[in-house]
């Protein structure tokens, strides 16, 4: 396999930590593709890689009885965050630099226009913030996902972070057009105003609508977060912050302990292995892997332009504004690394000369700890049981075969998944597993196939149907393509929000099977339309 990189291959808590961001004046084009992109968690199993956790399922009448009608009795607050990390003492908002704090106050600003309400996710409003569904149809709600109304005890914060941008130092950024609530939840609300887009830095402005995604995420803490306040030496807050980021979301960590940073720090370096390992797997490129998008929790924030990747391509960039193919799919990894090492010349004012030397240590063993959870999940996308020799090789050779043939990646699996080991021995591909027809006209498809049959009858206590049925679980049918999104979009733009909830439905569970999306196309070819579609990070 063609790689150009040092890597092979190229329930929760009712805290109000859990934090939402609500951001204003977004174009309706990017509100749209955030919406629909899944979030994807390092610490996810496959199953639940498409879906925000939910509490445990609880009998009808409990259930019933939890959630709220109205917002007479719903609170929130951000107590949690500003009673420890201090706020920025200028209320006034403008653009300028501010020092020794970690927020702003900074309040939306509200729509001119009439707002509507798009989609919702009903499990989000039921199971993680206790409101029944029927809450979303009133002015309330939609006046608070819109930014007009604050809830009573809510302050909204814009977070002061810094970056490493495109691999060099950006200095002082921030959340200029996005807010901490104090809570979470998800949603899509968009309006009549009017929004100036330059989507491909090309001189070509257009007018698109104003949107506001209400985001999900457990924390908003990013490497970028710790970074500013070791270049302005702000040593005492950055302690301060860490301390924090430890106690509320890390509890395998002593919060006590002399090498607490040293033990967070290898947390965050083998979650974030394991992250973008998992975004491999599903062939997830994020598109813009800034310091300041790398959440300290190992979880996926800030994405975009994101892409999942059709053809199997490690080059493949999602990114038309990233002209030096940085961020390319094939080179997430090493990325990873970067950033860790980022995070770590952060952390080393807080460190004696033993715990840098540990923590150096710690950073040199991420391209192992990549490469074995790599293994782990493609193995189990292939099916495979056990320890064999040759595995490696195995994975690498059907990836070589999937990059010469241009073939689909996640329909690739998902039609291994389905195939029976009868029609892979006499080598009949039906026409219906159109990525596996495609590599099957590969010279050298029937030495894989060979070696793949030959590795299968190793694996102990296991039959065919076991194998696909098990495949199916962890190769999604759909994920969410750029023509999908770009289809959801042009409907939304005349008022048709259909597409939008049909893909918010069946990315829900993207493992089986929905009739709908067999109707749209979700699991076909990407039509012909769509062969030049771009996305930028103004897009």
């Amino acid at each position: 396999m063609a790689q150009r990189n040092r890597f092979p291959f190229g329930g929760l808590l009712r805290r109000l930590q859990l934090t939402c961001v609500c951001i204003l004046g977004v174009a309706g084009r990017a509100a749209v593709n955030c919406l629909l992109q899944p979030v994807l968690e390092g610490s996810a199993d496959l199953g639940r890689l498409y879906g925000n956790e939910s509490t445990p399922h609880q009998g009808s009448c409990e259930t019933e009885a939890k959630l709220a009608s109205s917002f007479d009795f719903w609170t929130l607050s951000s107590e949690d965050l500003i009673a420890v990390l201090p706020v920025d003492p200028v209320k006034e908002n403008y653009v300028r630099k501010v020092k020794n704090c970690i927020f702003s106050v900074v309040f939306p600003t509200p729509f001119k226009s009439r707002v509507r309400l798009v989609a919702v996710s009903k499990e989000v409003l039921e199971d993680i913030l206790d409101l029944d569904l029927s809450v979303s149809e009133t002015d309330d709600f939609i006046q608070l996902v819109s930014g007009e109304k604050i809830v009573f005890g809510s302050v909204p914060l814009a977070h002061r972070y810094g970056g490493h941008q495109f691999g060099i130092w950006a200095d002082q950024l921030g959340d200029g057009r996005a807010h901490l609530l104090g809570i979470h939840m998800n949603s899509l609300v968009i309006s009549d105003d009017e929004v100036w887009r330059d989507q491909f830095y090309n001189g070509n402005i257009v007018k698109e609508r104003g949107a506001v995604v209400l985001r999900v995420a457990k924390s908003w803490f990013r490497i970028g977060s710790l970074e500013i306040l070791a270049h302005y030496g702000e040593l005492d807050l950055l302690r301060t912050l860490l301390d924090f980021v430890i106690q509320e979301h890390f509890p395998s960590v002593n919060a006590k302990g002399p090498n607490r940073f040293v033990d967070f720090f290898s947390t965050v370096v083998s979650e974030t292995a394991r992250l973008i390992a998992l975004w491999m797997s599903v062939g997830f490129a994020h598109g813009v892997c800034n310091t300041d998008n790398f959440s300290l929790l190992s979880i996926t924030i800030d994405y975009g332009p994101f892409g999942f990747m059709e053809a199997y391509n490690p080059d493949f960039v999602p990114n038309t504004s990233d002209d030096e193919r940085r961020y390319k799919i094939g080179n997430q990894a090493n990325i990873g690394m970067f950033n860790l090492s980022k995070l770590l010349q952060a952390l080393n004012p807080l460190l004696d000369h033993t715990q840098k030397q540990l923590a150096a240590q710690i950073l040199e063993g991420y391209p192992v700890l990549y490469y074995t959870r790599f293994r782990e999940l493609f193995k189990a996308k292939l099916g495979l049981l056990g320890e064999k020799e040759g595995d490696d090789e195995l994975i690498a050779f059907l990836l070589h075969l999937m990059e010469e043939a241009e073939a689909d990646f996640t329909m690739t699996f998902w039609q291994l998944s389905e195939i029976t080991q009868l029609q892979l021995l006499e080598l009949n591909i039906p026409q219906q597993f159109w990525a596996l027809k495609r590599i099957s006209e590969h010279e050298l498809f029937p030495a894989w196939v060979s070696g793949y049959l030959l590795r299968l009858t190793g694996n102990m206590n296991d039959s065919d149907s076991e194998r696909r049925k098990r495949m199916t679980t962890v190769n999604p049918r759909y994920v969410l393509k750029n023509w999908m999104a770009e289809s959801a979009v042009r409907k939304a733009q005349m008022n048709d929000f259909s597409e939008v909830r049909l893909l918010q439905q069946v990315l829900r569970g993207p493992f089986q099977k929905h009739s709908a999306a067999e109707k749209a196309g979700y699991a076909s070819p990407a039509p012909a339309w769509a062969k030049d579609l771009r996305v930028s990070c103004s897009s």
